[in-house]
């Protein structure tokens, strides 16, 4: 039997390693925004498994709600193939369109479709089934802290049991103008007149609920308020009066709305500005090295990604000439984003004056400490490459950091710089430079500690030498693929997710 669909959210993803992952988030939040949380787990499970047979191109992700059930479709570009069935599906199939494949699944709701608004509208305002609505709703609007997912759940925690329709309207920032976010209609098919007829009325400017003269509907406006700002408005409409009872409701789930836009607001605001700090802190684009095969992978951990922690460089000075860096500062946050700005800064500017490496690594470490109580210690590896006939020419300091390795042709792997003093401990502490030769073919492989100490229980990535185990198994690779295998180790070591920064060097002779 077909039956008409109650809500449908989509997605588009790339391919790649984050597929399922995204996919899975997708589903969370639609669940949540469906308040079928119950579902979730096995909802999550079953858009990763469709996910993984996706071919290599970019799919959509597209959930339907249809009342007594949910169904999600995996749409991408695709010839006929063998289709698994997936878990925990009541049902399932493969359709096509033209040059178009569908793969799609359902699951059963517990208890069916809800109540409708009028249904729940005979209840006492201060019964179970009310005080259990305003649970479920503070709940579902404080699990999402993505500030364009709480208009979608605000409406549909509205529609059907307050109301037919609500329209959520969010403040912009800057300009203060109010712009639709999100419209739902207990009835799918007139959500495109009712979006017609919103779009010919200006929303009231007031701070108190106000009527609004939508067609035939009976229609209010609340104010979205938190924290002495005005963020948004929230219409309803229903065919008949607003029992009193509602309009309380109502005005207690803005309160409680509000709330957690203006919190998801500031979660993205901080993420933003963290992410764009970091960015910052690191060179603006991928090192170009004419005649030197280099690469550099960088991933900050952390849900936000943190500012701080690790950071890398590789640059010229010369014709023929480059400097590189590869560091860690202790801890994360502003205090160690300071640290990190002043490190990458003070080096790029002191190699173009003209100082040597060590004289480079002396000069830092005095910077660091003449910032006082705001200094973090700091490891670094800094060095000077020089191409030459057959070769690479390196000199360079390691300054507590974890120790550059040689990876030769024939397999062998090996140390190629001494530790010394890291930065910002020791006023008195000296540095000088080791050389290293890198024939043709040789690498040279520079990482943090979030390499070195990844963890899997109680055993490291570097114990008895696993490193250098995993760069012995580069030979005649290039830095790129040398850089990603040692990624990929670092990655499947452990099945959580690394808690520290990681960051990778390679470079290797022509």
């Amino acid at each position: 039997m077909t039956t008409t669909p109650r809500a449908v959210l989509a997605a588009s993803f790339a391919p790649g390693d984050e597929a399922v992952p995204a996919a899975r988030r997708f589903t969370r939040e639609v669940m949540t925004a469906w308040a079928a949380m119950s579902v979730s787990v096995d909802a999550e499970r079953l858009a990763g498994d469709l996910v993984e047979e996706a071919g290599d191109g970019p799919f959509e992700v597209m959930w339907v709600h249809h009342g007594d059930s949910v169904q999600v479709e995996v749409r991408e570009k695709g010839e006929a193939d063998a289709v698994h069935p997936p878990t925990n599906a009541v049902s399932w199939g493969v359709t096509f369109s033209g040059s178009a494949r569908t793969r799609w699944a359902r699951i059963d709701l517990p208890g069916g479709v809800g109540r409708t608004s009028e249904e729940w509208v005979g209840e006492a305002m201060h019964g179970p089934g009310w005080l259990g609505f305003l649970a479920d709703a503070s709940d579902l609007l404080a699990g999402t802290l993505d500030p364009d997912m709480v208009p979608a759940i605000i409406a549909q925690i509205v529609v059907p049991r307050l109301a037919t329709w609500c329209a959520v309207y969010t403040v912009e920032h800057g300009s203060g103008d109010v712009v639709p976010a999100y419209l739902w209609h207990a009835d799918e098919t007139q959500m495109d007149a009712l979006r017609d007829e919103l779009a010919d009325i200006a929303m009231p400017p007031g701070d108190g609920p106000a009527v609004l003269h939508v067609g035939e509907w009976q229609a209010l406006a609340f104010p979205l308020t938190a924290r002495g700002r005005r963020l948004g408005i929230m219409c309803v409409g229903r065919s008949d009066r607003f029992p009193d009872e509602v309009m309380q409701l109502a005005e207690d789930l803005c309160r409680r709305a509000a709330l957690a836009m203006d919190n998801a607001r500031l979660y993205a605001q901080q993420a933003a500005a963290n992410l764009a700090l970091q960015r910052s802190l690191l060179p603006p684009e991928e090192p170009h090295t004419p005649g030197l095969d280099s690469h550099v992978i960088y991933e900050p951990a952390g849900e936000t990604n943190e500012v701080g922690g690790d950071f890398y460089d590789l640059f010229p000075v010369g014709d023929g000439v480059w400097r590189f860096a590869i560091g860690d500062v202790c801890g994360t946050g502003p205090v160690a984003a300071a640290v990190t700005g002043l490190a990458r800064h003070a080096l790029r500017l002191l190699a173009r004056e003209g100082y040597g490496v060590a004289a480079v690594v002396a000069r830092l470490n005095q910077a660091i400490l003449e910032e006082g109580d705001r200094a973090r210690f700091l490891t670094l590896l800094h060095g000077e490459i020089t191409r030459t006939e057959g070769g690479l020419d390196i000199n360079l300091v390691s300054a507590g950091h974890p120790e550059a390795l040689r990876l030769r042709p024939s397999g062998v792997v090996e140390a190629v710089a001494s530790p010394q003093s890291l930065l910002g401990v020791f006023p008195e502490a000296e540095f000088h430079e080791e050389s290293v030769r890198l024939e043709s073919g040789d690498v040279l492989l520079g990482v943090t500690d979030g390499v070195t100490e990844r963890r899997c229980g109680s055993r490291l990535l570097d114990d008895d030498g696993g490193l250098a185990k995993l760069l012995a198994e580069c030979v005649d690779l290039s830095a790129r693929a040398v850089a990603e295998r040692i990624r990929r180790a670092c990655q499947d070591f452990a099945p959580e997710p690394s808690a520290d920064d990681l960051a990778i060097l390679v470079l290797r002779a022509p």
